[in-house]
């Protein structure tokens, strides 16, 4: 069974950070590349991040590029999402998933982590 648990929301000032954290289950992690998305009320789920499966590759959005930083670490099946310098327009729930630009499990969502970015 496929599970992806995130963590490491919360409520934050602007310019503050944040390290998100998921933890995946049920599949091979260390041969699946992963990827981070979120989604604000209202809004479609959209890529945030991703990274291949052995961290030499990596893929930002343009709004991500020189403030977060996708990593993992393959011996716990962990994926983190390093945020720097938020700003309000951050604001959303998180959610990690298999694949590099887009998720392909997509039938098995985890319940996401929240980042507020008060101004």
């Amino acid at each position: 069974q496929v599970q992806f648990v995130e963590s490491g929301g919360g409520l934050v000032q602007a310019g503050g950070s944040l390290r998100l954290s998921c933890k995946a289950s049920g599949f091979t992690f260390s041969k699946s590349d992963m990827s981070w998305y979120r989604q604000s009320p209202g809004k479609e789920r959209e890529l945030v991040a991703g990274i291949s499966a052995d961290s030499y590759g990596r893929n930002y959005q343009d709004f991500a590029h020189g403030r977060f930083t996708i990593s993992r670490v393959n011996d716990i099946n962990t994926v983190y999402l390093q945020m720097d310098d938020l700003s309000p327009s951050d604001s959303a729930t998180y959610f990690c998933n298999a694949g590099y630009y887009r998720p392909t499990m997509d039938n098995d969502w985890g319940r996401g982590t929240l980042v507020t970015v008060a101004s």
